[in-house]
């Protein structure tokens, strides 16, 4: 069984649209996407249609839930702030149905699938240590936990008490061993952030024990001329660009 895992889509829809060509062309058993279908970007409707459509599996992120009324937004950055109130405006009742009716975890054939972290679902912890990722483990029995929400693709293996990241070069395949655990980020769709403003997906095939991330270019400058024409803060549009 080959799993496609897309997160942090942001309502970036040129993004969602080129992955979802290229997973059609992986010999892709199913989709699963680990929440933040919206927030930032100028089309939350199509893209919440598109992952209802496609995806076997959606579990809810903190872009969603704010865009939903569900969680305090005082935390988020003036930008982020911004779109979330403009994204609440600009939802429709059928995508605001899906949001309203997804899970914070779920666990699908021995796979631990959240947004941000195992622990504490609702926190949106980031896990960006080793001492969080140590925190983390012990949260979910599972061999291998999905998660998103940092932006940052990256493989994070622990042996006994020894935890260490594994680089994640796209079309690289990461092989997961049987004796270890995994908490696998597998990067944003819509909104990347570790200075590469190519999208990014990944894909794990059980039988071959390996995980493997993609990286793909599309057409930005077309989502930038949305953002500005929707009345969204200029910045959503640059950091794209500039993958931040």
């Amino acid at each position: 069984m080959r799993t496609a895992f897309i997160s942090d889509i942001h309502a970036n829809l040129e993004a969602i649209e080129i992955v979802l060509a290229d997973i059609a062309g992986q010999d892709i058993d199913r989709i699963v996407c680990l929440g933040d279908i919206v927030g930032y970007g100028p089309d939350p409707n199509p893209c919440v249609a598109r992952v209802r459509e496609r995806c076997e599996i959606t579990v809810v992120g903190n872009h969603d839930y704010a865009a939903l009324g569900r969680m305090d937004t005082l935390g988020f950055n003036e930008y982020a702030r911004a779109a979330a109130s403009w994204t609440a405006q600009a939802l429709d009742r059928p995508s605001v149905a899906f949001l309203e009716a997804l899970p914070l975890e779920v666990v699908l054939d021995g796979l631990h699938l959240v947004h941000a972290s195992p622990l504490e679902p609702d926190r949106w912890t980031y896990i960006l240590s080793y001492q969080e990722a140590k925190r983390q483990f012990v949260a979910f029995p599972e061999k291998i936990c999905f998660i998103g929400h940092s932006h940052l693709p990256i493989v994070v293996e622990q042996l006994g008490e020894e935890i260490r990241a594994i680089s994640f070069t796209p079309d690289v395949p990461v092989r997961l061993h049987k004796d270890r655990r995994y908490l696998v980020n597998v990067g944003s769709v819509g909104q990347p952030r570790d200075r590469d403003p190519r999208t990014a997906y990944a894909w794990y095939d059980d039988e071959m024990g390996a995980v493997l991330l993609r990286r793909l270019e599309y057409p930005v400058a077309e989502v930038q001329r949305k953002i500005i024409a929707a009345g969204l803060p200029p910045f959503l549009a640059q950091r794209l660009v500039d993958g931040v």
